[in-house]
């Protein structure tokens, strides 16, 4: 019997190497990609379906949740809000879009019972991460709950968060060594053609790629580190 697990996949490095360690245990992938006006959404979108057509994936979802935008509250969503470019700092960022993990693993729940998946996959950081808290694996934990409290009796899903637990630099090494395609990832919070190399995204990036002892494929307008 195929397993599948529902990817949710951005376009960005973490979740895509969570596609691929799904892929590597011999699961047959279902892609899921939401829109949600985000600043860097065409970017993030090409993304997307760069590696879903690297990764084979025949099923895919491309989502539009317009409302992220109405709610506003996040520099991704609301341009009157500047994305930060100072460097890391302590405490949930502007960046943070509120709840946005919660929603896509609730529609994600959706799509995996319609598909018989026994597992979503999300590519959540939590020790290495910009402070979000909808990536806390205590927070993963609950929503598995609920989703498997709000299904059918005979649906059991599995959130799968393999990278949870592991910093930037050991995700860069990770995907290298399973011959992930870092070169079609996107990161970046605010640019689509060069990244800006300053936003939290781009120097958590760089600085992944910087303790794995590596060079970083996608082009940068600014390295933080010169």
């Amino acid at each position: 019997m195929t397993k599948r697990a529902v990817c949710i996949m951005s376009g960005g490095m973490d979740s895509t190497l969570a596609a691929y360690m799904m892929k590597e245990q011999g699961y047959e992938i279902i892609a899921v990609h939401f829109n949600y006006d985000q600043r860097t959404q065409d970017r993030e979108l090409r993304a997307y379906r760069d590696v879903a057509d690297a990764l084979g994936v025949a099923g895919r979802y491309e989502i539009d949740l317009g409302f992220f935008k109405q709610i506003g509250a996040s520099a991704l969503t609301d341009h009157s809000i500047a994305v930060p470019t100072g460097g890391l700092e302590a405490g949930v960022p502007v960046t943070y879009v509120p709840f946005r993990n919660g929603i896509f693993l609730s529609i994600a729940a959706s799509i995996a019972e319609k598909e018989g998946a026994e597992v979503i996959a999300i590519g959540v950081v939590e020790e290495d991460s910009s402070g979000y808290p909808d990536c806390r694996e205590s927070y993963i934990e609950s929503m598995q709950r609920s989703i498997n409290l709000g299904t059918r009796d005979e649906t059991r899903i599995t959130i799968a968060r393999p990278l949870v637990s592991l910093k930037k630099e050991e995700i860069v090494a990770t995907a290298l060594g399973l011959g992930v395609p870092l070169e079609l990832t996107w990161s970046c919070y605010q640019n689509e053609e060069r990244a800006c190399g300053l936003c939290d995204s781009c120097r958590l990036r760089l600085k992944g790629f910087a303790l794995a002892g590596a060079e970083d494929p996608i082009p940068y307008e600014t390295d933080p580190s010169l």
